[in-house]
């Protein structure tokens, strides 16, 4: 039998089994940390993503290396720790293309996981969309490096019948990615190359031919959260007292589904507009404001001169300016285009495209036609933005709990499951 040891994690005292990884003693012990490489089987422990990151005895260190001995001390929870590890699933998201509604993988992600479990609704950090290969190459999968976020775990446990690595590492420091060897990739099974998929922490492994897509609600990572209390942090506003409020919207680089879902209120509309007017809104067709207003809400991003002109107007008169829908948190699915260069995407669309008139491929230009940006911006590279309201789109109840929360300070809380991106 083994022995127990005595360990404080903050602050309370646990008698755990001598030996044993700290990630797992916390787990048994209800204390979350948040992991993206962590496998238990995998031994040693990769300790590539440094999301598990805490401070081991007055040091900062990562808990999925550290082995339990007699008075080790571990801060979990103080508000550093949780930043930083916050910062890190943040940087991840900037430094790739991970765009949630369009992967295979949404629901069943890991790293997705990490946002909604670590609260994130947006990333303080800018979007740098790299134009990384996608590997065709392989028997069966298709390797997308620009959801790769080297946690080794393909390389070190995707192996075949004969013992062999089928990934490996290629280059060094930032060049670093993930290489395939496609003589060894031929040969796994149907089962391990499944397996491959779904160990990869994102959507960076896919299968060709099997789909884990599934409706929301089936998905891994849908309805329960990993820790025994989940609750997204809402900022308090006190208002004296409910006095009637200004409202304007706007679509941008978008698709319309924010003010879509707006709209899925449905009779609860009714009650809305003895608390709210609309200004200048596609709801409302008012073109210019009347008067300045209490809140404005963003869809979409911008991706021409117009959009910008736009937003800045509505900085000009909104007290408060809430971001809403991931194009205008990020720039969504209209990035798709930002790790190509305008020329090529206008090319693509116009002179390369089929049409119905002969001889008619020519890239429109008017005076009068918005100018295209060079790539598509996050309406907080415009102006400051108050709040963000994240999904694609949000849930209707979301955006008018969020909404109510901004404008009277109605206290309110957001479900697990309701805190999606996708």
């Amino acid at each position: 039998m083994a022995s127990k040891v005595n360990i404080t994690i903050d602050g309370k005292n646990f008698l755990v089994e001598e030996g044993k990884n700290l990630m797992q003693v916390a787990k048994e012990n209800g204390i979350f940390i948040p992991s993206l490489c962590y496998f238990e089987h995998i031994e040693p422990p990769l300790g590539t993503c440094r999301v598990c990151t805490c401070k081991i005895n007055g040091k900062f260190g990562p808990a999925c290396t550290e082995k339990v001995s007699e008075g080790l001390k571990v801060e979990v929870n103080d508000p550093e720790l949780k930043d930083t590890r916050k910062a890190l699933v943040e940087m991840m998201f900037a430094e790739g293309n991970h765009i949630c509604p369009a992967c295979e993988k949404s629901g069943n992600c890991d790293l997705q996981h990490m946002g909604y479990e670590l609260g994130i609704a947006s990333t303080r950090f800018q979007h740098l969309f790299k134009d990384r290969i996608i590997d065709f190459q392989p028997t069966r999968m298709v390797m997308e490096h620009n959801r790769c976020i080297k946690c080794l775990r393909c390389v070190v446990d995707v192996v075949t019948d004969e013992g062999k690595k089928v990934f490996t590492y290629q280059n060094r420091g930032n060049e670093t990615y993930v290489g395939v060897d496609y003589e060894q990739e031929a040969k796994l099974t149907e089962e391990q190359a499944i397996n491959a998929m779904k160990i990869c922490p994102t959507g960076a492994i896919i299968v060709r031919g099997v789909s884990i897509a599934e409706p929301f609600g089936n998905r891994k990572f849908d309805m329960q959260s990993v820790q025994k209390k989940y609750s997204e942090e809402i900022p308090k506003h006190k208002e004296s007292q409910i006095t009637k409020k200004r409202i304007a919207t706007v679509s941008l680089a978008g698709c319309f589904g924010c003010h879509m879902s707006m709209l899925d209120i449905d009779a609860e509309l009714l009650d809305l507009i003895e608390l709210v007017s609309f200004d200048k809104s596609p709801l409302t067709d008012f073109k210019n404001f009347t008067t300045r207003c209490h809140l404005g809400i963003i869809e979409g991003g911008c991706c021409n001169d117009e959009n910008i002109e736009t937003l800045r107007k509505f900085r000009e008169n909104c007290d408060v300016l809430v971001a809403i829908g991931e194009c205008s948190i990020w720039g969504g699915l209209p990035t798709l285009r930002n790790s190509i260069p305008l020329g090529e995407c206008l090319d693509e669309a116009y002179l390369n495209c089929l049409t119905n008139e002969p001889g008619n491929n020519i890239v429109p230009y008017d005076e009068d036609l918005p100018k295209i940006l060079d790539r598509v911006y996050a309406c907080n590279e415009i102006v400051k933005i108050d709040y963000y309201i994240p999904g694609c789109p949000p849930d209707a109840n979301i955006i008018w709990k969020s909404i109510k929360n901004i404008l009277w300070g109605e206290e309110y809380s957001i479900l697990y499951s309701e805190f999606k991106y996708d």
